[in-house]
Parts: C-alpha cells; sequence; structure tokens
C-alpha cells in the first residue's frame, strides 16, 4: 500500500531523496518478485511496527552475507577490486535465489584498514546489490566493522603515505567527503544506515547495552495468520573491534526478558544471528571431516570463538522455541551442528575480503509455514548448491 501524503510529511529530508529512489525502483521493476517490498518497506518507514509480511503461498527465504570485509587497502590496486568481486558474489546469490530478505551478519567492512572519515561509504557499497534489487535486510555488527584504523608499517618507509582516494559518494549518502584516519563507530555505522535506507530493518537497539549496538527483534508475520507470528529473529552485538568480543550478561537478561515477554510460551519459533560464533560451537566442532550429525562442506581451521561465555547458551538452550543460531567469523567452516536441541551453523564466507582462499557463497534459509520448518543450504558464486539441511 502506497502511503499518504499526510505519511510523508513526517519523514525527515534524509528520506526523501530514497522515497523516489523507491519509488523509480518500483516503477521500473514492474512485475518483478520484489516490487512489494519497496511498498512493504515504504509503509514500515511511516509507522511504529516493525515486522516483515511474507508473500502468500510462498515460503519465506533468507540470504546471509558474511565477512564481505569492504574496504581493505584502498590504496592499492587489489583492494577496489576485490569489493568488486564480492558484489558480483552477492548479485549472483540474489539472482538465483531472489530472496525474501538479507542479513548482512558481521565484517561488512574491515575498519581497521580504512583510513576516512566516514566508513559509511564503504557500508553503503556492501548494501547496494540488495537494495538496488528492492529487498529489505537486516545487519549485525563483527569485530572489524568499527575496529581502529592500523597504520600499515610500509607507510613509514621511503615512499610515505599514498594518496588517499576516497569512495564515490552514492545515492544512500550525504554530507561533506573527507579522508582523515578517525573511524567511525557502531553508533554512526548504524545510524547512516538507518536514516539513509529505506529498505533497512537494522536498529540500534537499547542504550542500557551499548556499547553493543545491533540489538533488536524482527517478527515475520503470515499471511494467513496476520496476528500470530511465523518466527521471530533476534540479532545479537557479539562485540569486538572497539570493546571485547562477548555477549554481555546484560544482553543475556534483555533477551531472556524480551522473549519472555513476546513468545511467553515459547509457541512461535525463533531464529538467532549474531557475528562470533559462542564457545558451545567448539563443543560441536567436527575433528577432520564432516560427519552426520553434521552437514557442511569445509571445516579448514579451529572455531574463534567469544572471549567469555556470560549465559547466552544456557538461556538458548532452555528455550524449546530456538530452532537455531547463525554466525560468520570463521571463513574456513561453512558446517551445521547440533548443540542440545539447538542447531549451531556458520553461513558461508561471501566476500572477496578478509583471509582465505575457499569458493565464496551464502548460506539461505527457507521457512515454510505449514507445517513450519526450516530448510538450510549453500548457495555458491558458481550457482551450485549443497549441504542442505533440515534445522526444525
Amino acid at each position: 500500500m502506497a502511503p499518504s501524503l499526510s505519511n510523508l510529511t513526517i519523514l525527515s529530508l534524509p528520506y526523501i531523496s530514497f522515497l523516489l529512489q523507491a519509488i523509480v525502483l518500483a516503477v521500473g521493476a514492474s512485475g518483478h518478485p520484489h516490487q512489494e517490498h519497496l511498498q512493504t518497506i515504504v509503509q514500515r518507514k511511516t509507522t511504529p511496527e516493525n515486522h516483515i509480511r511474507i508473500r502468500a503461498g510462498a515460503p519465506f527465504k533468507i540470504a546471509l552475507f558474511a565477512d564481505l570485509h569492504f574496504g581493505e587497502n584502498a590504496w592499492t590496486d587489489w583492494g577496489p577490486q576485490q569489493d568488486v568481486r564480492s558484489i558480483k558474489v552477492m548479485s549472483s546469490v540474489l539472482d538465483t535465489e531472489t530472496p525474501d530478505f538479507v542479513v548482512y551478519l558481521g565484517d561488512v567492512i574491515t575498519a581497521n584498514n580504512i583510513p576516512i572519515a566516514n566508513a559509511s561509504l564503504y557500508w553503503d557499497q556492501a548494501l547496494s546489490p540488495t537494495r538496488s534489487r528492492g529487498i529489505p535486510w537486516a545487519s549485525v555488527f563483527g569485530n572489524h566493522d568499527d575496529a581502529p584504523f592500523v597504520w600499515p608499517i610500509e607507510w613509514f618507509s621511503a615512499p610515505g603515505i599514498p594518496q588517499l582516494v576516497c569512495p564515490v559518494v552514492n545515492s544512500s549518502y550525504s554530507g561533506e567527503l573527507e579522508c582523515s584516519f578517525r573511524g567511525t563507530s557502531r553508533l554512526a555505522l548504524m545510524k547512516n544506515e538507518m536514516d539513509n535506507n529505506l529498505l533497512s530493518f537494522s536498529r540500534n537497539g537499547p542504550k542500557d547495552l551499548w556499547p553493543g549496538i545491533s540489538n533488536y527483534v524482527l517478527q515475520v508475520l503470515s499471511v494467513e495468520t496476520p496476528q500470530t507470528p511465523l518466527v521471530y529473529l533476534y540479532f545479537l552485538d557479539s562485540g569486538g573491534g572497539t570493546y571485547p568480543e562477548v555477549i554481555s550478561s546484560a544482553q543475556v537478561e534483555w533477551f531472556k526478558r524480551l522473549s519472555e515477554e513476546i513468545n511467553p510460551d515459547s509457541r512461535v519459533p525463533e531464529l538467532i544471528f549474531w557475528h562470533i560464533p559462542s564457545k558451545a560451537y567448539k563443543k560441536v566442532a567436527p575433528i577432520f571431516r564432516i560427519r552426520q550429525p553434521c552437514v557442511g562442506s569445509i571445516n579448514k581451521e579451529k572455531v574463534a570463538a567469544q572471549e567469555a561465555e556470560m549465559g547466552i547458551m544456557k538461556i538458548l538452550v532452555e528455550r524449546p522455541s530456538i530452532k537455531a543460531v547463525f554466525v560468520g567469523h570463521n571463513h574456513g567452516l561453512d558446517w551445521c551442528c547440533p548443540y542440545r536441541k539447538v542447531w549451531l551453523c556458520f553461513a558461508r564466507h561471501t566476500g572477496y575480503g578478509g583471509y582465505g582462499n575457499w569458493p565464496r557463497g551464502s548460506r539461505i534459509l527457507e521457512i515454510n509455514e505449514d507445517p513450519f520448518s526450516v530448510e538450510s543450504w549453500i548457495r555458491m558464486e558458481d550457482g551450485s548448491v549443497h549441504s542442505k539441511v533440515i534445522l526444525t
């Protein structure tokens, strides 16, 4: 449903250009499967609800983009080129799978390698394949997204500091373009995404959970029973960068209180997304080969877990509604393994930034309503599919 004129007047000025962008995309994509997303998001931005509606008669499909690491070594030839390759990976997955929703699962950028004042410019580039197709998304932070800039030692040799080239300003960023080394905070990154993208469902979370920022919940609403959520999607900031890699006890209490409030009888299934794996992942990690009941294709490194466990896994395994947890961080792992009654899954390294030369891809989730089920697989850059698993 298109917003009324009175709805539009409450939008702040930065939204106006993006509303026009959404209208242009909607008109140009007549008959495109994502056209209705644009209408839904425009409506959402003018109302307080924070929900996603599934399409009638179709499963709800989510693509996970993990560890894109945009902005690495922008002063070299290979740095910008790997960002171009990352865009091609995302574009291939989006065009093949046509998901209803995308989750950016952390380490969207490599801030410790970005020598500009506003790293949101690179963050915005990473969002561009999803936004240009009219697909809504949500994001969580990883340990590299606000990491302090690390001065390369070679800059102190005879050639000195290279000439810095800032990325080109595009339609979802406005403001002074300045090259410096100040870096960009989690809060600033999230604020820029939320303020300048009608398709973003991301949130900066309760202030009493800061410095953790990306802590929020979305509900996916059923077409058949619109008053009852089909599934809850929880997003948690697992830290790193400017503060320790941990899900704090405050976040645990927030999750416990919120989940018991909105889903008191655990009747509605719940899925969890954060970036750095918990220590429970170490307990179920395959040794050498991936064997049943685990499902996956690469097991090339040890789990790099959070620095401490503050109780989140205890809460999750005690809630019967929790079906699976999804993380990134380890580029050489893409398996899912059961931990008690909860599946612990890695995504697939999507970006050409970051370490490792394993082929790139994306974990896909397909949620069916009646009966409820969550099926997952890995869609590779070359179009191939592997590691199918039922997570319910």
